[in-house]
């Protein structure tokens, strides 16, 4: 109730019917963790957020509209607990609007995640972070650096569909941006899965416009299945550009153990095809694999620590950790370990 009063307050700045709001709830989450890497010949000890969860700050409001309408906000911006930075504030992680049907689903604008990132966050044990997360795999080097960068997440300028919630387990959503002067701001993609149970699955694909030569085109999908005792995750993205091809695959599992979670992965890059300067890039290939606990402390407070290590081959140069040091990394392992914690609000 506290923190929905002061979410009104803080809101009254921006928009004088925020007293007309069904309800308003401020949210966010602080993660901090000291990490120990080596890049092949070279050592980094550092201070990181978001090995856990993505730290974020974040309002979010939905009015009841009567006759099973609804209105809705949500805006999330990213900090750094290291050094106390927001990065010039600017809700870059989500700002959108949103009408809402009970019988005919949601219809969404506004900067917001592309579907085809979920696959790999969903069905990841370690979701979009850490050392040990499966997206350590994806290309940030070679004919795919940088292609598609500013749409592999997030998309400005998106309008997207969900399907409503009551389909007997069937879910969905479509989307399209705008490249609004930027052609490297365009895409459009789909994901749609079905669950029920203990078990999920899913696929997408998604298009991003990246130059004259060629489109980003990814494809990927995803299950898990909860037996209990563990749950056992799964997922396979490829990407392909011009005549360059990449494909990645992950298994994961989370083991509840004591007051916490087990949790370890294994996954692998397998690149084929030529560069658009007709390099080889079939031996330029990495597997991952990582080993962590989850301790919580509370519903809202967890201790982590982990062990993760890639071995690349070729030119690949995976790190576990970027912003670390990796002059020297390709061809070489980059491993390391990270303890932290993390509080949600």
């Amino acid at each position: 109730m506290k923190k929905s009063l002061l979410a009104l307050a803080v809101l009254g700045a921006f928009a004088g019917v925020a007293s007309a709001q069904s309800s308003v709830t401020i949210f966010g989450v602080v993660d901090l963790s000291v990490n120990k890497i080596k890049n092949g010949t070279a050592d980094t000890t550092s201070m990181q957020s978001n090995q856990l969860n993505s730290n974020r700050l974040g309002f979010r409001g939905v009015e009841d509209l009567g006759g099973g309408l609804g209105a809705g906000f949500w805006i999330e911006g990213a900090m750094s607990s290291q050094d106390g930075t927001a990065g010039g504030q600017t809700w870059q992680r989500r700002s959108t609007l949103s009408l809402y049907s009970q019988a005919a689903g949601e219809l969404r604008l506004g900067r917001d995640y592309v579907p085809s990132f979920w696959n790999t966050v969903f069905f990841d044990v370690n979701g979009a972070n850490g050392i040990g997360q499966g997206l350590n795999l994806i290309a940030t080097a070679g004919p795919f650096s940088g292609l598609g960068a500013a749409t592999f997440v997030r998309a400005n300028n998106t309008v997207g569909y969900f399907l409503p919630s009551n389909l007997g387990g069937f879910y969905g959503q479509a989307q399209i941006a705008a490249g609004q002067g930027n052609d490297l701001n365009k895409y459009w993609g789909a994901r749609f899965g079905y669950a029920a149970g203990p078990f999920d699955a899913a696929f997408a694909y998604g298009q991003a416009d990246v130059n004259a030569l060629s489109d980003l085109k990814t494809f990927n999908f995803g299950a898990s299945w909860n037996f209990g005792a563990a749950k056992l995750y799964g997922w396979y993205n490829e990407n392909k550009f011009a005549n360059a091809k990449e494909q990645v695959y992950e298994i994961s599992v989370g083991v509840p153990l004591g007051q916490g979670e087990f949790r370890a992965s294994y996954g692998s890059n397998d690149t084929k095809g030529t560069s658009p300067a007709g390099a080889n890039l079939n031996p330029n290939d990495a597997t991952l694999w990582s080993l962590g606990y989850v301790y919580n402390l509370s519903k809202r407070t967890a201790l982590y620590g982990g062990y993760a290590e890639i071995s690349n081959d070729g030119a690949s140069a995976k790190s576990i950790l970027g912003g670390t040091i990796q002059a020297g990394l390709a061809g070489n392992k980059s491993s390391g370990y990270n303890v932290g914690i993390r509080h949600s609000f």
